[in-house]
C-alpha cells in the first residue's frame, strides 16, 4: 500500500489507528530517538581517540625509576635489556608532552651498528638513519596513535635525532630521551648532558654490559659513578629483578 493511499484510508475513516491503544503489545516508534549505529550519543562524542594508556610499574626498579624522573631534571637509567628503561622514559615524555609540561619531546641515540655493517643506505638523512631509530618510534607508536605521531612530528612537537646532530643546540622547554647511551663515548656524553636548557628534563638509558663500541672507549659507567654524588641528579640502576621480558631473558643475562 502506498503512503498516498494510507492517508486516504486515515482522512475517509476505513483505517482508524487508536485500535490498537489498548494492545501493550505493540509500541509505536518515537520520531525523534536520533538513534546511530555508532550507539548512544553522548557529550563525549567526536572526541579524538589516543592509545595512551596509564603507565604502572611492575617492579621495585621501574617504581624508583618512574618516581626519579618526576623529581629530578636530570635522570640515568642504568641495567640490562628488558627492565622497560626506554619504554618508561619515551612514556614518561609522551606524558609530560600531553600535560601541557614541555613544549616539545627530542629522542636521539647513537647511529652504531650492533657488530655488523648495513652499507650504504639511500635516501634522504631519515631514511638512513631510520634502522638504528626505529626502536624509539616503535616505542612512541606504542603510546601514541601513529597518525598523531606523525601529525606531531611534522610540527616540530616530536623530533628524533642522531647524536651527531646535537652539538651546539640549546633544549629549553623539552623533554629529552637519550638512549642506547652505553654507545656514546665519555665526550659525547658530556656534550649531551650540557645541552640541557631551562624547564627540561633529560633522561639518558642504557646498559654499560652491552656497549658495541670497543672495551673501554663507553663513557656511560664513568659518567654514571662521577654523577651519583651530584645533587639533583638521579642515577637508578635496575636488576636482574626488573626484566619484564621474557623470563628466559634473565636466566640468560645470568650466565653470559
Amino acid at each position: 500500500m502506498t503512503k498516498r493511499a494510507l492517508k486516504r484510508m486515515v482522512r475517509e475513516g476505513e483505517f482508524n489507528p487508536g485500535q490498537f491503544d489498548d494492545d501493550n503489545k505493540i509500541r509505536r516508534l518515537p520520531i525523534d530517538r536520533r538513534w546511530s549505529p555508532m550507539g548512544p550519543a553522548s557529550a563525549e562524542d567526536g572526541r579524538e581517540q589516543g592509545y595512551v594508556k596509564t603507565i604502572k610499574a611492575k617492579s621495585d626498579g621501574q617504581a624508583e625509576l618512574m618516581k626519579a624522573v618526576d623529581d629530578s631534571n636530570l635522570v640515568l637509567a642504568l641495567g640490562p635489556a628488558g627492565t622497560g628503561k626506554t619504554y618508561l622514559a619515551i612514556a614518561k615524555a609522551v606524558e609530560a608532552l600531553e600535560a601541557g609540561k614541555v613544549g616539545r619531546i627530542v629522542l636521539s641515540r647513537p647511529a652504531v651498528e650492533a657488530g655488523e655493517s648495513i652499507g650504504f643506505l639511500p635516501g634522504e638523512m631519515e631514511d638512513k638513519l631510520a634502522p638504528y631509530l626505529r626502536p624509539l618510534y616503535d616505542a612512541l607508536s606504542d603510546r601514541l596513535s601513529m597518525k598523531r605521531v606523525r601529525a606531531l612530528m611534522a610540527e616540530g612537537a616530536i623530533e628524533i635525532a642522531p647524536i651527531g646532530f646535537m652539538r651546539g643546540r640549546t633544549l629549553n622547554n623539552a623533554f629529552v630521551v637519550i638512549d642506547e647511551a652505553q654507545n656514546c663515548t665519555y665526550m659525547q656524553l658530556k656534550m649531551l648532558l650540557t645541552r640541557l636548557g631551562w624547564h627540561s628534563t633529560m633522561v639518558i638509558t642504557g646498559d654499560p654490559n652491552q656497549s658495541d663500541l670497543l672495551p673501554g672507549v663507553s663513557g656511560l659507567g664513568d659518567v654514571a659513578d662521577r654523577l651519583e654524588a651530584v645533587a639533583g641528579i638521579a642515577v637508578v640502576r635496575l636488576k636482574d629483578v626488573d626484566i619484564v621480558r621474557h623470563p628466559l631473558v634473565a636466566s640468560m643475562l645470568g650466565v653470559l
